[in-house]
């Protein structure tokens, strides 16, 4: 096994696909974790091929409770040191106002976003509090520090992301871990508008005016909190395109960056 261990659920695409990636290229092991097995199948031959480093892959919802602790029990005792827990697994599911909402749609957001990080880093925790050591980083999003219309439920669970990351900080520091997140605006090459429009393509069209920001940049993120020396904690990155403002300010006059 090389170098320290990295838990990064939801990757098989967008984000957790790139972070997956930048880790993979700097030789750190990896536990990929995910619900459509044969994208992790894809993408564990593709960075062991590529880069020769040691991965696990975990396929299973994170919503239910029952499923994270079944995966999590399966990996051999060697692979539960996890050095860094990249919660990034998170999704937006419609944008209506809230007396058109639709209960399905917040359900998922909320099983998905809050209580699947809830469950994985309470299977993890333990381990690091033990060795007093480990870094959790929890994918926020800029929809966690503001709002938006039509945003409620979405805006809602990321703002419970950035409290529990705040409170597990409080949590752990005498532990001498790390928490840290990374809160995004837009970002392309991701699932988050099919998602959201339930696989609707035409309206996923929502970056063809502007320059969001890219998987790789919010990657690059993720893996300079990771690489900071031990005194360091980079509690949060607020980062967007430079075409954004905010949730509701964006230059839509194309795609200049390109």
């Amino acid at each position: 096994m090389n170098n320290k261990i990295v838990f990064i659920t939801g990757a098989t695409s967008g984000i957790g696909k790139a972070t997956a990636r930048i880790f993979a290229e700097n030789n750190f092991s990896l536990i990929l974790c995910g619900r459509r097995e044969e994208r992790l199948n894809e993408l564990k031959g593709d960075l062991q091929a590529k880069f020769g480093v040691d991965v696990q892959m975990l396929s299973f919802d994170i919503r239910n409770a029952d499923a994270c602790a079944e995966a999590w029990n399966s990996l051999p005792s060697a692979w539960k040191k996890v050095d860094i827990l990249i919660n990034n697994a998170g999704l937006a599911k419609g944008l209506a106002p809230l007396h058109q909402g639709d209960h399905n749609h917040w359900e998922t957001m909320i099983d998905t976003n809050v209580k699947g990080l809830l469950y994985i880093s309470r299977l993890i925790s333990p381990g690091m509090v033990d060795r007093k050591s480990g870094h959790i980083v929890n994918v926020c999003s800029t929809a966690g520090h503001e709002t938006y219309p039509m945003g409620n439920v979405y805006c809602a669970t990321k703002h419970a992301v950035d409290a529990l990351t705040k409170s597990m900080r409080l949590d752990f520091y005498k532990f001498g871990l790390k928490v840290s997140q990374v809160s995004p605006a837009h970002v392309e090459e991701t699932e988050f508008a099919l998602n959201r429009f339930d696989g609707d393509n035409n309206k996923a069209k929502i970056y063809e005016d502007f320059n969001p920001l890219k998987s790789e940049d919010v990657a690059n993120a993720i893996f300079y909190i990771c690489n900071q020396p031990p005194h360091v904690n980079i509690q949060d990155i607020l980062m967007m395109g430079t075409q954004q403002a905010g949730s509701n300010f964006i230059d839509r006059s194309g795609r200049i960056y390109d």
